[in-house]
Parts: C-alpha cells; structure tokens; sequence
C-alpha cells in the first residue's frame, strides 16, 4: 500500500509532469467509481499537487480568461491499496482511470488518470486535509515529535510499538514496510510497549560539553526513533521511481527492494499484529506478543519470486478505511488468528480471483475450496466491494 514517501513521489510527478501543461474541458469520473462527481469544468486549467503523511491534495486552478469563470477547486486523494497517478494518451486511458483530468489543445491530446485497480482509493471535495491526522512525518516533522511527546498518556501508547506506528493521528504518513525498516534500525523490539520506548525519548539530553557540530554529528549517527520517522521516509523519497507498489521488474522498484534492510528481507521473523498485519523482525518480538499461532506466507511481494524461508510469514491487509485515522488505513480489525488468505488455484477463474482480493476474509486451498469466514459485516463489505467489475 501507498505509504506517506508514495504520496511524496505522486506530487512530485504530478507537478513535474502538468508544469507548463493546459488542461481544459469537464473532469470526467468513471461510471464503476463510487466516489463523489467532480463539479469541475473549465476552457484552461492547471493543475498542481502537494502531499501530506497519507493524502495528496490536487488544485485545479482556472488560468486567466478561462470560461466559464470558476473559483480554484482542490481535491484531496487517499490512495488506499493501489492509488496513484498516470499520465496517459487519451486514445489510451489505463484501464482503472477513475477521475480524469484532459489537456487543452493544440497540443497531445493526454489525460491525468487517478488509477486504483483495487478501487479502495478516495477523494473529497475541498481541499480538507483529513480531521484527526497528526502532523506529516516528513513534512512537519517539529510538530509530529512535538504532538507525540505531548500525548504519551494516550492508550495508544499502551499498544505494542509495532502497532502504535500504525497510527495516524501521531504517526502520519508511517505504514508497514517503513515501522519495520524503522524498528530494525534501532533493534526496538516490535512489540515492546510503545510508552516504554517513547518516555526515554523525553528523557534524552544531549551532552552541553558537545560542541555545536558535534552535538549535528552525534544526532546523524545516533537518531532516535522520531528522528527515523523523519529520515527514513525520506531516504525512499530520494530514491525517486514509484517507491513501494512498483510492478515488479521495474527499475525504480528494484532499488527500493534493494533499499530494504527488514521488511519482507530472506531471514527475518515475522508475526501478526492484533490487526492481523504482518510485521517484520529480527531477534526477540518483545513482551506483548499476541498469542496464538500465525501463518506462514513467504513473500509480501506479488508476483516476485518465493524466498524459501519458512520462519516469513505475511498478512494479505483489508481495505483502506477513509474515515478513521486512529487505525493504519491498510487493514481493518482482525485476529492474530485469522488465516492468511492463498491465492486460488485456478487464477484463471476471474469469479474466484476477485473473492480472493477480499483480502483476507475468505481462503481457498486446493481440492475442495475451504472457507474461513470473518464476522459477516466485514465478509459483506469486502464482496462488495471486490466483485463488481473495475
């Protein structure tokens, strides 16, 4: 799933891509979107796009003399599973453009597509960031760490840190690949009490005999965990390509799996949260370790190759939720025992294909298809929404 560097790399594209591009004519939303239309049209417009934590914020903003007169309007996008941002002709849309952004003649004729394959993706009209959202790890970094350490007496901090990484209204912008990145740094166990953690961070002073530069140096070399909430998102930023979601093959996404020291890396542990989410390891898990068996899955990685290490093990995540930010958006509640989902056996069975992108509430093994059923409000929301055509 798209975490906050994705959401950096998709403004980053948008603006680099419409800079000195017209767009004009209607925005156009595909009938299968359950999104909200775009009242939206405009003779000449260009477009521009900043990102926060989880959500990017696109402006269409009319250019002088346009018709008919229109007061700017901003969207605000979460990419839920497989959000992102393409540029396309317009004789060639990519098959799952749900908003479409056309340009204005003379030139190309083209389209800004917002594809989600998954349709778990989200916009609102008015430009709101989100109620709820802490401030972007990345991009407010002094207000982030500020509004942690000010609310440590919260219950989130009760939780493990694995799981309290997750959350949004502190740790914005931090999703499953970067709290495990972040952990292993740091040999923080992932279920160590996140309290415990974060109280020795108020603790930390640095040495007043230190010089100024080497007060800098000691900080490069010794960050502590708020910092690499900082850093860490940032370093896949400078990576540039597409971050995490790549298809796999591609040059961009090769260098973010080479830039990966835990997550999903041949060797490492892993274990399921009290959300059914798989975190990645290395030694001891901690003390709050959920109980109960949890079931193996060798790679996170779709369609790459199986590492042959029974010791992985991965949790296929639900969908996005667009209301609440108390939870990491990539999975809904789930038990540590909950089955991991396989993929079926006869992929070319689309019916059976998309039950199984319910992510997570069904499984099928092979021979007679065996069901493990969730409570049946999340059954019934996950059918609904994987099983009508994109």
């Amino acid at each position: 799933m798209p975490e906050g560097p994705e959401l950096q790399l998709a403004s980053l594209f948008v603006n680099k891509t419409c800079k000195g591009l017209v767009f004009g004519g209607q925005v156009e939303k595909s009938a299968v979107s359950r999104n909200a239309e775009v009242p939206f049209e405009s003779s000449a417009y260009s477009i521009s796009a900043t990102a926060r934590g989880k959500e990017l914020r696109l402006t269409l903003s009319p250019l002088p003399g346009a018709q008919p007169p229109q007061e700017p309007l901003a969207l605000v996008f979460r990419f839920g599973m497989s959000g992102s941002f393409q540029m396309a002709p317009r004789d060639a849309l990519p098959r799952h453009a749900h908003l479409r952004f056309h340009t204005a003649p003379p030139g190309p004729p083209r389209a800004l597509c917002f594809v989600d394959i998954r349709r778990f993706g989200h916009w609102d009209l008015g430009g709101e960031w989100q109620p709820g959202r802490g401030p972007c790890v990345i991009q407010e970094y002094e207000q982030f760490r500020e509004n942690v350490l000010q609310n440590l007496e919260d219950k989130a901090f009760d939780r493990p840190i694995c799981e309290a990484l997750l959350d949004q209204r502190f740790f914005n912008g931090i999703g499953n690949y970067l709290r495990a990145e972040i952990l292993h740094r740091l040999k923080i166990p992932p279920f160590e009490k996140a309290r415990t953690v974060m109280e020795a961070l108020k603790q930390r002073r640095p040495n007043p005999e230190l010089t100024l530069s080497k007060k800098i140096k000691d900080k490069l070399q010794n960050p502590d965990l708020l910092e690499l909430c900082h850093s860490v998102p940032k370093e896949v930023v400078q990576l540039g390509g597409k971050g995490y979601g790549a298809e796999s093959g591609e040059q961009d996404f090769a260098a973010f799996r080479a830039w990966l020291r835990c997550y999903g890396v041949p060797g490492m542990r892993s274990l399921r949260d009290r959300h059914g989410r798989t975190i990645w390891f290395q030694g001891d898990p901690g003390p709050l370790v959920p109980k109960g068996p949890s079931t193996s899955k060798p790679d996170p990685f779709q369609g790459t190759k199986s590492p042959e290490n029974p010791s992985q093990a991965v949790c296929t995540p639900g969908p996005e939720s667009s209301h609440s930010p108390q939870e990491d958006e990539e999975g809904s509640p789930a038990s540590s025992l909950r089955p991991t989902p396989q993929r079926p056996q006869c992929a070319e069975d689309e019916a059976q294909a998309r039950v199984w992108r319910a992510a997570g509430h069904l499984s099928f093994l092979a021979g007679p298809p065996l069901l493990w059923l969730s409570p049946p409000c999340y059954l019934a929301l996950d059918l609904a929404r994987a099983c009508p055509a994109s």
